[in-house]
């Protein structure tokens, strides 16, 4: 990744500017009293009007009625999709001037610019009340108020999508959602009417398979992939196009949760991902995600084996690199989050100068569907008036009036062009600042059909395959298994395996025996063998343990000084260590002192952390070793590939028939074997060697060498 750009001017245009403008409408009730919307203070709301203390409530009590009437009608439609997400304030600000040959867009290209943004993520398919951690695509949506105007960047943590033409968009959702007969199951793509809908529409087989492998269960939004999906446009100031794709890569790396992981978080924190969200950055963990981009010359547009205006396709690392141009910082949560997170509207066409569409028929349908949904869901028109979505510029057009009119708009002239006043507002003159739609000639007759170019919906699907490592190709199979073997048909889990068959012949024989069907006799098509190796999770970055949450097992006795070296260093490299105890409150140290506990170990479960350690302390290990729900906490931290830590005779309480890993014994060294760190060593001699090597190993997120066939559910 590249260098961040030094500490950012802070009188940048627009920042101060969104904060002063979000400052202006927020409300702090402290040392206030109670008044109407009206503002008439009032001196009793626990009791309506009422003639006689039992008689009938009165019409005319008109601070109930409001209250009552205004609590009717506090709810607004949640989104069709993306209904459940989580939002964060923060700034993007570009490298260098590298894009300034490609855009005018100040925000891309100008690295003294400092631009504020919002940033919203989700789940798709799932009501609000769903939960996070569900098999999904996520949203990964921002918005940038710009010196030029408002620009939305509406993508997905997958960059590619299910259909190739926006008319089919409503049939995906429909058939994802939950079944209209009886309105099950919730939030989840294990049921017949998805998988008939993608054994009968061939293009989604790219994007499904994205779906079914480990990027659907990203294990944070901090650690999770933002794609524009579609190709844009940018425009220089000479008019020229440049095709573009955008992606976002969070520092941190990207890294995943595992399903029966994913499946347990839903019950123990179905919050997860909105908490860990909110938690890093009231923490100080400011989220970063480096915006890249890809480049393709307009004379370029035919040079591939698919077609730029497919948004069922990528264009692989390999063939056009992704160039770093920026970083966006999240360092803020919402104050409220229905005014916030809930009314913040995004839409794919909202564009600034130096950004423009192309003919992605998906992406044109997308362009009228945002507009129209935010009508309805946000009251009409005036929705960008809402503080989250309005503009850091002046806003100065003749569209006034409608369902919630903020602005007091004054003059008799309501219309282009007038003399009445003096012409205003006037038309702008050219300039970089100034939006001019990208020419291009287009020409054709009327139809209602698909280009060739568009025709191909197994190659890229193949490329994914063959580029996931040998846990991620396992993940896969599994998940295939999963979702198929909750589809009642047997003629659509038929056709699906079938469709596999066309990706690739071990898949589709994996598949089938799984799910007990018939396998498929031969190969329909010759795996081609290309691969991209940026795909696979396991090339990301795994440096930085950062922000990694580990669980501290202890119980009375426990080794107080070695305790408290581990978790002050810890803390030195912000990852974030919680102590947990058979009961909440405090423990008895070794050395006769009170140890503060976080938690009582029965609130939280493995599979809220990254990593899980044991002390030293003879009484505390023999405490824990005789507690049930603290011994299936180190046993499914291990099943789960994650790191596992102990020190002094915390070591013997790893000794277990399932623990396939070397344990260290003797000696003051550390032994690292299969993610299991260990050392003889306690108290105050205990090295930092111990805590650096579980660093490492919480950075390199899971040890897929390790095998935990042998592990207790």
């Amino acid at each position: 990744m590249a260098a961040q750009p030094g500490p950012p001017d802070d009188t940048s245009p627009g920042t101060d500017d969104k904060q002063r403008q979000l400052d202006a409408v927020r409300v702090d009730l402290t040392g206030s009293e109670l008044t109407t919307d009206q503002g008439v203070r009032v001196d009793h709301t626990d009791d309506a009007l009422k003639a006689g203390e039992r008689g009938p409530t009165l019409l005319e009590d008109f601070h109930a009625r409001e209250k009552l009437t205004r609590f009717d009608h506090e709810r607004i439609p949640e989104r069709v999709v993306h209904a459940r997400g989580a939002g964060a304030y923060g700034y993007f600000q570009p490298y260098d001037d590298r894009l300034v040959p490609y855009t005018v867009a100040e925000f891309l290209a100008d690295p003294s610019v400092r631009t504020p943004v919002f940033v919203r993520f989700s789940t798709v398919a799932g009501s609000r009340g769903s939960a996070d951690t569900v098999r999904d695509v996520r949203g990964f949506a921002t918005k940038f108020y710009t010196q030029q105007g408002n620009y939305d960047l509406v993508g997905n943590n997958i960059p590619v999508f299910f259909i190739q033409d926006g008319i089919k968009f409503p049939d995906l959702v429909h058939a994802l959602k939950p079944e209209p007969h009886n309105e099950i199951p919730q939030a989840q793509a294990a049921h017949d009417t998805f998988w008939d809908f993608v054994g009968q529409q061939p293009e989604t087989l790219h994007m499904v398979m994205w779906l079914i492998s480990d990027r659907a269960l990203p294990r944070s939004y901090r650690m999770m992939q933002g794609f524009g999906v579609h190709t844009f446009r940018l425009v220089n100031a000479e008019g020229k196009g440049t095709f573009v794709k955008f992606h976002w890569t969070p520092v941190l790396g990207t890294h995943s949760l595992v399903w029966d992981e994913a499946q347990k978080i839903a019950g123990k924190d179905p919050d997860y991902n909105r908490r860990d969200l909110w938690d890093a950055i009231e923490r100080g963990h400011h989220p970063e995600y480096e915006l890249g981009v890809q480049l393709v010359a307009e004379e370029d547009e035919f040079a591939f084996d698919f077609d730029l205006l497919d948004a069922t396709k990528i264009i692989p690392e390999e063939v056009v690199p992704v160039q770093p141009v920026g970083r966006l910082t999240l360092n803020r949560n919402p104050d409220n989050f229905f005014a916030e997170t809930e009314q913040v509207a995004f839409h794919t066409a909202n564009l600034v100068p130096g950004i423009d569409f192309t003919n992605d028929p998906l992406l044109q349908f997308r362009n009228f569907s945002y507009l129209d949904t935010q009508l309805i869901r946000l009251g009409g028109p005036n929705f960008p008036q809402i503080p989250v979505n309005s503009p850091v510029v002046p806003v100065t057009n003749n569209q006034r009036d409608g369902y919630h009119q903020h602005l007091i708009h004054k003059g008799r002239t309501s219309y282009s062009e007038n003399a009445l006043s003096d012409g205003y507002p006037e038309i702008a003159g050219p300039g970089p600042d100034v939006f001019s739609h990208y020419q291009e000639k287009v020409e054709g007759h009327k139809i209602r059909r698909r280009s060739n170019s568009f025709l191909d919906f197994t190659s890229q699907a193949t490329l994914f395959w063959n580029s996931m490592s040998e846990p991620e190709r396992k993940h896969i199979v599994a998940a295939f298994q999963f979702e198929l073997g909750r589809v009642t048909d047997r003629s659509v889990r038929a056709t699906v395996v079938d469709r596999l068959n066309h990706v690739d012949h071990e898949l589709a024989v994996l598949v089938a025996r799984g799910i007990g069907g018939p396998e498929p006799p031969a190969a329909v098509v010759d795996n081609h063998g290309r691969s991209s190796p940026a795909l696979s999770q396991l090339s990301t970055a795994m440096e930085s343990a950062a922000t990694r949450q580990v669980a501290v097992l202890v119980a009375d006795g426990v080794d107080g000084a070695g305790v408290s070296r581990l978790v002050a260093w810890l803390r030195e490299h912000q990852v974030v260590p919680e102590l947990l105890a058979p009961s909440d409150g405090t423990v008895h140290t070794v050395e006769g002192d009170d140890l503060t506990v976080d938690r009582a170990i029965t609130t939280m479960a493995s599979v809220l952390y990254d990593g899980v350690v044991v002390p030293c302390g003879p009484d505390s290990v023999r405490a824990l070793a005789d507690n049930g729900y603290a011994m299936h906490f180190i046993a499914e931290a291990y099943k789960h590939h994650k790191p596992v830590a102990a020190f002094g005779t915390g070591v013997d309480l790893l000794d277990q028939p399932w623990v396939s890993a070397s344990l260290a014994r003797d000696g003051a060294g550390v032994v690292v074997d299969q993610g299991v760190v260990t050392t003889p060593v306690a108290g105050e001699d205990l090295a930092t060697e111990f805590a650096e090597a579980l660093r490492a190993e919480l950075a390199r997120h899971r040890a897929w060498e390790r095998p935990t066939d042998a592990v207790p559910a």
